[in-house]
C-alpha cells in the first residue's frame, strides 16, 4: 500500500513536472522574443507571428532573428540535456555530461580544423566534423576511462574526461592561433556559445539531429534501467549489454556533436538538467530523459535571455551565463556525493 501512494506521488510530480516547465519554456519563449538590444512588446511580437508585416522592422527582429535564436536554444538544450541524462545512466557516474566527459571538447576541435583545413563556414557543412569529433571523443573518454568496467567509479571517467578536454582544448587553441581570421571570427562568437545571428538553418540541422539521437534515447530508455540492476541481470532479460552501449554512444554522439557544432561548446546544461529531472520523476528513464530534454531547453533559453538583460544593451553569451551558473552546481555536485569516497 505504501509502495503504491509512493508511486502516485511520483506519478503526480513528474505531471506537474512536465506542466511547470511547459509554462516556464512558453513564457521563457515569450520573453526571448522580446526583450534585447531592442525590446519588442508583446503584443507587437503577437502580431510578427501571427500577422507578419515585412515594412515593420519590429517584426523583422522577431521573425528573423529571435524566432531562430529561441528555437536554437530549446532545441541544442535539450539535446546536450538528452545526451547528459543518457550518459549518467550508462555509465551509473552523477558527474557524467558531453562538456567534462570531453565530448563537447572533441567536437569543437573538428569543427575547427573544417573550418581551417577546408574553408567551412556554414553550420551545415561543419556539422559533420562536429559529429565525428564527439564521436571520437566519447570513444577515447570511455576507453581512458575504462567506463565499460568501472562505471560507477566518477574518478577515473572524470579525470580522464577532464585531461582529454585539456588536450583537445589546447589543440583548438593551437589550429586558431595559426589559422586565418576567417576561423578566428568563426570560433570567437561560436566557441563562447553566442546564439545569435545563427539563423534558421542550424535551427533545422539541431531539430533534426534532435529528432534522431532523441528517438533513439527514448528507445533505450528501458534497457537503460535494465543494465542500470548489472551487466548480469541484463543478459537474463535477454538485453546485450554492447549493442546497448554502443547505441547509446551513437545517441551521444549525435545529441553533442550537432548540439556542439550550432550552439557552440556549452557545458553543465547536460550536467544539471538530469538531475533536476531525476529529483521529481524518480530514476526511471522513461521520464526522466524527455523531462532532461524539458529541463535543459529552459536552462539554455534562460541563460540566453539572462545574457541579454544583465548587460543591456549589449550581450553576454548564453554559453558564458550557462558556464557561470553551471560552475557552482556542479561544486555542489562534488560536495554531495563525495567524490574522493565514491
Amino acid at each position: 500500500m505504501n509502495g503504491s501512494a509512493a508511486l502516485a506521488r511520483r506519478n503526480a510530480a513528474t505531471v506537474r513536472g512536465y506542466g511547470f516547465g511547459a509554462l516556464a519554456l512558453l513564457a521563457l519563449m515569450v520573453l526571448g522574443l522580446g526583450v534585447g538590444s531592442r525590446s519588442v512588446p508583446p503584443a507587437e511580437v503577437l502580431r510578427a507571428l501571427i500577422a507578419f508585416d515585412p515594412a515593420n522592422d519590429l517584426h523583422l527582429i522577431v521573425r528573423s532573428l529571435r524566432v531562430p535564436r529561441c528555437l536554437l536554444a530549446v532545441t541544442a538544450g535539450a539535446g546536450l540535456g538528452l545526451a547528459g541524462g543518457v550518459m549518467q545512466a550508462l555509465t551509473r557516474n552523477p558527474l557524467a555530461e558531453p562538456g567534462l566527459l570531453g565530448v563537447n571538447a572533441g567536437a569543437a576541435l573538428a569543427v575547427v580544423l573544417g573550418a581551417m583545413a577546408f574553408g567551412l563556414t556554414d553550420v551545415t557543412q561543419y556539422v559533420w566534423f562536429g559529429l565525428m569529433g564527439a564521436g571520437l571523443a566519447g570513444v577515447a573518454v570511455l576507453l581512458l576511462g575504462r567506463a565499460h568496467e568501472s562505471g560507477t567509479d566518477p574518478i577515473r571517467l572524470v579525470l580522464a574526461g577532464a585531461g582529454l578536454s585539456i588536450t583537445l582544448g589546447a589543440a583548438a587553441s593551437l589550429i586558431i592561433l595559426n589559422s586565418g581570421l576567417e576561423v578566428l571570427d568563426l570560433f570567437r562568437n561560436w566557441g563562447a556559445g553566442v546564439l545569435e545571428g545563427r539563423g534558421m538553418t542550424a535551427t533545422w540541422v539541431m531539430a533534426v539531429a534532435l529528432m534522431l539521437g532523441g528517438g533513439l534515447a527514448l528507445m533505450l530508455a528501458p534497457s537503460l534501467d535494465a543494465l542500470a540492476l548489472g551487466r548480469d541481470i541484463g543478459r537474463t532479460l535477454g538485453l546485450d549489454p554492447r549493442l546497448i552501449w554502443g547505441l547509446a554512444c551513437l545517441c551521444v554522439m549525435i545529441l553533442s556533436g550537432a548540439g556542439t557544432a550550432t550552439a557552440g561548446p556549452i557545458a553543465f546544461v547536460g550536467l544539471a538538467a538530469p538531475h533536476a529531472a531525476r529529483a521529481i520523476a524518480g530514476p526511471g528513464n522513461r521520464n526522466l530523459l524527455p523531462l532532461s530534454a524539458l529541463f535543459a531547453a529552459i536552462m539554455l533559453l534562460a541563460a540566453d535571455v539572462l545574457g541579454r538583460v544583465v548587460v543591456a544593451p549589449e550581450e553576454i553569451a548564453a554559453g558564458i551565463v550557462a558556464a557561470m551558473l553551471g560552475g557552482p552546481f556542479f561544486v555542489h555536485l562534488v560536495r554531495r556525493f563525495r567524490l574522493a569516497q565514491l
